[in-house]
């Protein structure tokens, strides 16, 4: 569950983008993902995306196809983010 916690912080930062961006629709997300420890665990991107499937239920991401590349460091960024206006 350690995963969740960062799979939240991604969501709601791929929410904030569409809003700004003035979407409809989120279809899919590019996320670039280091090596980040959460609660002595390093964070999988298998969890994330499988819990930004399960965050995204029921709003404008629903659906959403989220890309993870592995990066070096420590942190995270997201790089793009497609939908309809």
């Amino acid at each position: 569950m350690h995963d969740f916690h960062l799979a939240d912080i991604i969501f709601k930062t791929i929410l904030e983008h569409a809003e700004k961006n003035s979407l409809n629709n989120v279809k899919s997300a590019t996320v670039d993902l280091g090596s980040i420890v959460e609660h002595g665990e390093e964070v999988l991107p298998e969890n994330v995306k499988f819990n930004v499937d399960m965050l995204s239920k029921g709003t404008l991401a629903e659906g959403i196809v989220l890309k993870i590349n592995k990066i070096t460091g420590h942190s995270w960024i997201l790089r793009e983010i497609e939908g309809d206006k």
